[in-house]
């Protein structure tokens, strides 16, 4: 093993030379990082071919559209879904894309002219096969049957258990009046899974595909309705023959995430707290995201993914529609000041619905967690940051370094665990990888001068291999603790975040994620009172304070942090929530960095019971989680009840 950083390659699939000068910059570093080593962090074998699309979520550049974008290209390489013709003003779109459009992309200056960036998805199972009936050339929008008008709650998360009696009308019919599953085979198609061949999901049970979508599967309330009637007998619901015949073995498991945050979104509550408001008989439209996106913690899919739930929801709505979406899920990592693609869709998505589209997301669980550092560089300046990343983790790992774009100067030097000396320093504009005896990239550095991931703020990316893989002949990295220190040349101050994404394991779920953290001797770990928010006094780079959900850090979205119901004075907020207001708001920061959250509600009963109840799977049964996803519902449900 060479202790010099290679050079990144010209990638398979784009045809991007990402180690020429300027080819880092302006692009989604997580793309470069993808070629480099080969797609093996989406389960393509060592020297695998790669996929035969890719999904991408792209930001359209002022005055553009969505159909100018769809005239100057070819769905035989570019495919967009329909669902995006229906608002016009929209600069946001998903596609799928071939190598051909990355070509034409450098070549073609009318569609250059048209994208301001692009970010990749999650290129697994059919995120990598062509959308059906995607838009063409004067194509006209797609208009859904039976669109909802009135206060409608819309749902994306993962395992709704859509007959449950909480979700039910007096009539004992479903309040889910339109139910689209993202995913389109039974063989859970995962980083982490590989099936040996996939099952497509049979479109009598699972639903028709969604024609303004080109993936997935739908189901309408009245076919909801028409199988539950099928499967009463003797005035009972057999609830789990129901989910056989839909093909939803997920809700079999006696929880998830999904029905336990809906329950509380909209539910009619339990028998100890009973609910009946506007929001326990609103109309229900949910998106189950396809199960990709909840095993990747990561949230490598989740840009795609959420912005067509987002557009799947408010294209089964008229405009008169009072809606509010609840999105309980995120990320670690990102800008955190609201420039991230998705973040800034959904922005604009609010802004042009003119108040008729409310969004409420959590703010996150990582404040104990060690995922977060700030710090400012002065002139001369080095500080070392130790990340701590562990053994048998059998994904990828990520740290993200984000600097102003007027920052100049920074250099970054990675020493891997074992090594007295570290890697080469590497400034803005370079990047390099770290390779393995077989010539496969254990670690890569890629740091642009500015990046698709945000505005305003570049991100060096730290990507490592697994450290552990039942793949024979996989690269892996070493675990322990990584250096990465920061040095400032220049002559100006320089103020710095790092985030370390998120890597851990959904509920039920067995990746072999392991959550790498910081480390520093100052952090105050002692679980004494007061040990669990941020001092400014203290010297650690490690902060509470700035450790966000990052796909809550919009303008216009909803962001919500976690209370304990009962607790003694000052010890109100759960542990693992952001708090209102910021213990270290004094520490300096990037520009437009969200630390706060916008509200706050109840995510535990008291100090000693985490968590508040909600619904299980099956009717009657009541489940206990934790989380500001549980917060964040409740704010919904506040604003659905709003007259």
């Amino acid at each position: 093993m060479s202790a010099v950083w290679a050079p990144l390659p010209t990638g398979e699939f784009t045809g991007i030379d990402w180690s020429s000068p300027g080819a880092i910059d302006g692009e989604d570093p997580y793309l470069a990082w993808a070629e480099a080593d080969r797609f093996a962090g989406y389960r393509v074998k060592p020297k695998g071919k790669p996929p035969k699309w890719l999904p991408l979520v792209i930001e359209l550049t002022p005055g553009a559209s969505v159909s100018a974008l769809v005239e100057a290209s070819n769905v035989k390489w570019l495919q967009v879904p329909r669902v995006y013709l229906n608002l016009p003003a929209l600069r946001f779109c998903t596609a799928h894309a071939k190598p051909k459009f990355f070509q034409r992309l450098r070549t073609d200056a009318q569609l250059r002219g048209l994208i301001q960036r692009y970010e990749l998805g999650l290129p697994v199972g059919h995120h990598t096969q062509p959308i059906h009936d995607p838009c063409t050339p004067g194509s006209a929008p797609v208009v859904a049957p039976d669109r909802l008008s009135g206060k409608v709650l819309g749902v994306i998360d993962g395992g709704l258990a859509f007959a449950n009696q909480v979700f039910l009308n007096p009539q004992g019919r479903t309040r889910v009046k339109h139910f689209w599953r993202q995913d389109d085979t039974q063989d859970g198609d995962w980083p982490g899974s590989e099936p040996h061949r996939r099952t497509p999901l049979d479109p009598a049970r699972a639903g028709p595909r969604p024609r303004d979508m080109g993936y997935g599967h739908e189901l309408s309330g009245a076919a909801i309705n028409a199988a539950m009637a099928a499967h009463t007998h003797d005035g009972r619901l057999d609830e789990n023959a129901l989910y056989q015949h839909f093909q939803l073995w997920d809700l079999s498991k006696p929880v998830n995430h999904g029905t336990h945050v809906t329950s509380l979104a909209c539910g009619k509550g339990n028998l100890l707290n009973p609910a009946d408001d506007e929001a326990s008989r609103c109309d229900l439209i949910a998106v189950q995201l396809d199960w990709s996106n909840v095993l990747d913690t990561s949230g490598g899919a989740m840009n795609v993914s959420v912005l067509d739930a987002l557009m799947y929801i408010l294209a089964r709505c008229t405009p008169q529609a009072q809606l509010v979406v609840n999105i309980s899920w995120g990320t670690l990592a990102g800008p955190h000041d609201g420039s991230s693609i998705l973040e800034a869709a959904m922005d604009q998505l609010i802004d042009l619905c003119e108040g008729q589209l409310q969004v409420t997301v959590p703010a996150g669980n990582a404040y104990q967690s060690r995922t977060h550092a700030n710090a400012t560089l002065a002139p001369g300046a080095t500080l070392p940051l130790h990340w701590r990343v562990q053994p048998d983790d059998r994904t990828q790992s990520f740290l993200e370094i984000w600097l102003p774009d007027d920052a100049h100067g920074v250099e970054i030097s990675v020493t891997p665990p074992g090594h007295a000396l570290p890697l080469p320093a590497l400034r803005k504009g370079q990047s390099g990888l770290w390779l393995g005896a077989d010539g496969l990239p254990m670690c890569g550095l890629i740091f642009p001068n500015d990046s698709a991931l945000g505005v305003g703020s570049t991100c060096a990316l730290l990507a490592l291999a697994p450290t552990f893989s039942r793949e024979a002949r996989a690269v892996t990295a070493p675990f322990g603790s990584w250096t990465v220190a920061l040095t400032n040349t220049g002559t100006q101050p320089v103020v710095f975040d790092t985030y370390v994404e998120r890597d851990d394991v959904a509920l039920g779920q067995n990746t072999g994620a392991r959550q790498s953290y910081l480390e520093d001797a100052w952090y105050d770990i002692s679980g004494n009172i007061g040990s669990f928010v941020d001092h400014p006094d203290n010297p650690t780079p490690i902060r509470r304070s700035g450790t966000f959900n990052s796909l809550s850090t919009g303008q216009s979205t909803v962001s919500v942090g976690g209370l304990r119901a009962q607790s003694s004075e000052g010890g109100h907020f759960a542990r693992y929530s952001p708090r209102k207001p910021d213990p270290d708001a004094s520490r300096p920061q990037r520009a437009g960095v969200k630390k706060v959250p916008d509200t706050l509600a109840v995510s535990d009963d008291n100090p000693a019971l985490w968590g508040v109840l909600g619904a299980g799977s099956l009717s009657g049964s009541v489940v206990r989680l934790a989380g500001t996803s549980s917060a964040a519902p409740l704010e919904a449900r506040r604003l659905i009840n709003l007259p």
